[in-house]
């Protein structure tokens, strides 16, 4: 099993990108971890915000691999725990499927987006940078293959 981080956005600032790279690193030998960023769409004065969710939706869709169990990080989505998060990463597994987590860009995701989602996850009520949640996934993901694993990164 592989999973895939699909993040509409613009390129992160370094800090972002060495967290990130550090747990996908970290990830690597539990799960192989890829990032695909998405071309934001277009915005500002006299732009409409729904074509531009749209256009993203697009880009996220032709991104997602053959098959792959969705995850769209949503805020009305499901909260979990880190050992909660644990136990449905044993799950997805166990499905032998790919994973993809989905970031939508500033207005969330596109209804066909929206409605191809196997879940849907919150990471909580607060409202994140997007670059930020892209780290903080990649943190979970980790500590969860750990807790899987036994290693003695969480400590409760």
């Amino acid at each position: 099993m592989k999973a895939r981080l699909i993040a509409t956005g613009e390129r992160a600032p370094s800090w972002v990108a060495q967290g990130f790279a550090e747990y996908q690193k970290r990830l690597s030998h539990w799960l192989p971890f890829e990032l695909v960023e998405i071309e934001p769409g277009l915005r500002g004065k006299g732009r409409d915000a729904r074509r531009a969710t749209e256009d993203e939706g697009r880009r996220v869709i032709a991104a997602l691999p053959k098959n792959a169990y969705v995850v769209a990080l949503d805020v009305p989505g499901r909260q979990l725990s880190s050992e909660q998060l644990a136990q449905r990463l044993e799950h997805w597994r166990g499905q032998g499927r790919d994973l993809a987590f989905l970031i939508g860009g500033p207005e969330g995701h596109s209804p066909e987006v929206s409605a191809l989602a196997d879940e849907k996850w919150s990471i909580g009520p607060l409202t994140l940078p997007h670059m930020l949640v892209r780290l903080v996934v990649a943190e979970q993901l980790y500590r969860a293959a750990a807790m899987i694993a036994n290693h003695p990164y969480h400590r409760a």
